[in-house]
């Protein structure tokens, strides 16, 4: 006979056993410690440190021994050293600005898109989908060095195309500009917004289009009243997945960009070369910008679930 310990062990192993659907949950939850929260961890203790030089690393360690026991040290100076510093401010400032308008043209070109393949013919649908996709299928450090072939002044293929046709006499100067990284940006992460578009637009429901249209209903006021309400989880996550990356974005204002105004994913690349602190300050404060529109997401999403 099993005693009354026995059975409570035998209980307790039950209750503890993993199964199918705890597993699945672990594996997110793990990736996303060791890739996403240890990393958040490990910056912001950097942070928080002072540089050294010619020391590996080559910051002051965040906990030190002494006669009395572990000390921890922390110096709050980076944080103080970025709000006093114009450069980070106007560098914070005018990614968030480029970010911003890149998305709302991604948005404009891409809901067109998106809606054009979600009503094309079903023979068509995967062809289309396979042109959006295609560039990914190259380089992104080849397809941005194409568009200097493409926007320069003096050989570029743009200029060269609009000269022949007679739309200017001299050529344009967009390269090494503003203009260069909105059309860097949005051409390179164009297909981020129009895959989560198309995913809402192909689920929906036609036949309230044609019960809008039967009571003689516009296809303006159809469009904004049913359409886009109901693609809005898709606007969003086109959204953010074009904001969010194109904020920290480097490589596209380093070789499309003015290098007069850097924007703050240059300045960490550059900053981190010589002062890890502060180029983890930085990296901190991009953090913080991208949680508001997350937070706001998430914000969205529960209201429109509540109201379901």
């Amino acid at each position: 006979m099993a005693t009354a310990k026995q059975k409570n062990l035998v209980s307790f192993l039950q209750k503890i056993k993993p199964n199918g659907s705890s597993v699945t949950i672990f594996i997110p939850y793990f990736w996303l410690t060791l890739f996403f929260l240890l990393p958040f961890i490990l910056i912001f203790f950097i942070s928080l440190t002072q540089p050294v030089d010619f020391q590996q690393p080559p910051h002051t360690p965040i906990i030190t021994s002494t006669e009395n026991g572990l000390q921890l040290n922390l110096y709050f100076g980076n944080y103080q050293a970025l709000t006093e510093d114009q450069i980070y401010i106007l560098s914070i400032v005018n990614s968030v600005k480029i970010a911003t308008i890149s998305t709302l043209c991604c948005l404009l070109i891409g809901f067109p898109m998106a809606y054009g393949i979600a009503r094309s013919p079903d023979r068509w649908r995967n062809t289309l989908l396979m042109m959006v996709i295609l560039p990914f299928w190259t380089s992104f450090l080849i397809r941005v060095y194409a568009w200097i072939g493409i926007l320069g002044k003096e050989n570029g293929l743009l200029n060269g195309f609009l000269m022949w046709l007679g739309v200017i006499d001299q050529p344009l100067d967009i390269l090494y500009s503003d203009l260069a990284v909105y059309i860097g940006i949005v051409y390179s992460y164009l297909p981020f917004m129009i895959l989560p578009l198309y995913a809402t637009l192909e689920k929906l429901d036609n036949t309230l289009l044609e019960a809008a249209a039967d009571l003689g209903s516009k296809p303006t006021n159809t469009f904004f009243a049913i359409t886009v309400p109901l693609t809005m989880p898709g606007i969003i996550a086109g959204c953010l997945l074009v904001f969010i990356p194109a904020v920290g974005e480097f490589v596209i204002p380093e070789l499309l960009g003015d290098s007069s105004s850097p924007l703050i994913g240059q300045q960490v690349r550059s900053v981190f070369s010589y002062d890890w602190p502060m180029a983890s300050t930085l990296a901190m404060m991009i953090l913080l910008v991208l949680v508001v529109p997350i937070f706001i997401f998430q914000y969205l999403q529960n209201k429109q679930t509540v109201t379901k």
